[in-house]
């Protein structure tokens, strides 16, 4: 009878003819998988299944993790190092709200699948925008379509909005969650604080790796 929280993703899914890209129309916890253009996410769509035959098990569905530092594992981090990027609207999740409120939803007892994204949607290129906003106004960025990108990459890509409905509904308490824009832009802001604080004065002080020009 321990509860179990799960940290999965939400990777398992992509645009379709019932979810356009654009409709606002959200995938829900309870559609079945329709992305498996990589071993990755192939492997998670079958696994979700399983974990949900256990009753004490709470599923998260996170997508694309935005936190305020340059983890390696920071999706803005991640992004910012490559040449090009698509430009595509995708659920994501900022960490510095989402983790406290799955500790919330935790305590709650609350089991069973979640979308665990902020509300909304946002593209790359907004994100990109607001790290040069906040933290590298040297910053420059290029675009390519979804068809070049799957020339250099190994493994496709899943693009996807997700439904909070579920998720705002049974959310505990005092928990506030800001839709992905909002999320983000207060994220843009801890980091430029953040990285200030621990590097100096931005960006002639980011490190190299982060530095394109």
């Amino acid at each position: 009878n321990i509860h179990v929280t799960v940290y999965a993703t939400g990777c398992i899914f992509k645009y379709d003819d019932a979810h356009p890209l654009g409709s606002g129309i959200g995938f829900k916890e309870e559609d079945t998988p329709n992305f498996d253009g990589s071993f990755y996410s192939e492997t998670k769509g079958y696994m979700e299944p399983m974990l949900q035959c256990y009753p004490n098990c709470m599923i998260l569905r996170v997508r694309m993790p935005i936190s305020d530092d340059l983890s390696h594992r920071n999706f803005i981090t991640k992004i910012v190092k490559y040449e090009r990027v698509v430009n595509i609207p995708n659920s994501m999740t900022v960490l510095h709200e989402m983790l406290p409120a799955s500790l919330a939803m935790a305590q709650k007892g609350l089991t069973g699948v979640y979308n665990f994204c902020n509300p909304g949607v946002i593209s790359h290129n907004e994100c990109l925008d607001l790290y040069t906003k906040y933290v590298d106004p040297t910053y420059t960025y290029k675009n390519f379509t979804v068809e070049e990108q799957s020339k250099v990459l190994k493994a496709g890509r899943s693009n996807n909005e997700m439904d909070a409905t579920k998720l705002l509904k049974d959310m505990p308490e005092g928990i506030k969650l800001n839709d992905i824009k909002t999320a983000v832009e207060l994220c843009m802001q801890r980091m430029q604080k953040n990285l200030t604080e621990e590097f100096g004065p931005l960006p002639d002080s980011l490190p190299k790796e982060v530095r394109k020009n």
